[in-house]
């Protein structure tokens, strides 16, 4: 039976703010290992013009409701609705792979998501304040993060995230079992502790039911003309078309 789940995730997505602050509590008693696996869900959606709050004002009021609900159910702080979107240049993601490849990602990940939910400042506005508070040299990680192999090495992760299928963040991966949503995490678990070590022949998604979609697949949109789409429709990610 595998022991590991890989967690990949954005530093800018909402519901990923609760998996950050608990999964290593949810992990600590069952004897799993947490690979941290920072991508950039950005691309994935634009890509597959999957955007979730674009012209959705009643959606976006009911997610940060939603996400404050489940904070309370978790005993995590939650203060007033943060900054979003952020970290439109992917800079602090990037810090994230670094961080990944170290492994000092979740008191990373956890340092960030706490100044942004509960502080009001975005990824990527403090990371300097972060790294010395963590004991990094920020000039040495930040000097890295905006090199090639960096960038190259958040490309690569994202690519695998495709490759598996993934289309949000949380997501969680088991084999070749997807579970999306901060609210697969024990679903997740549980699914671990009732299996084998076989591998299932195809990739599985387990999702939260309001979300999911009948047609999972990235339509046929020419590359070309998504800018195009997602400016017309004044999505926050436009800048990263």
């Amino acid at each position: 039976m595998a022991k590991d789940i890989d967690f990949f995730f954005f530093i800018g997505g909402t519901y990923t703010y609760l998996t950050v602050m608990r999964i290593d509590g949810v992990v600590a008693d069952v004897g799993v290992q947490v690979r941290w696996r920072p991508f950039n869900v950005r691309q994935i959606i634009i890509e597959q013009y999957n955007i979730p709050f674009c012209r959705k004002p009643e959606k976006m009021r009911y997610m940060w409701r939603d996400v404050q609900w489940r904070a309370e159910r978790y005993d995590i702080l939650f203060t007033n609705e943060p900054p979003y979107p952020v970290d439109q240049d992917n800079l602090a993601n990037r810090v994230g792979v670094l961080a990944a490849e170290e492994g000092w990602c979740a008191s990373y990940a956890k340092a960030t998501y706490r100044d942004w939910f509960v502080k009001g400042r975005a990824p990527g506005e403090r990371l300097t304040n972060i790294l010395v508070d963590l004991d990094k040299d920020p000039a040495a990680v930040l000097n890295r993060a905006n090199g090639s192999a960096a960038r190259a090495k958040y490309d690569a992760e994202t690519e695998t995230a495709r490759s598996l299928g993934i289309f949000g963040s949380p997501t969680f991966v088991i084999g070749s079992e997807i579970f999306w949503g901060d609210d697969r995490l024990e679903d997740a678990l549980d699914w671990l502790r009732r299996s084998s070590n076989t591998k299932s022949p195809t990739t599985k998604v387990r999702s939260r039911s309001k979300d999911r979609s009948p047609d999972l697949a990235r339509p046929t949109v020419r590359r070309s003309i998504i800018p195009a789409i997602v400016r017309t429709c004044q999505c926050p990610f436009a800048s990263r078309a």
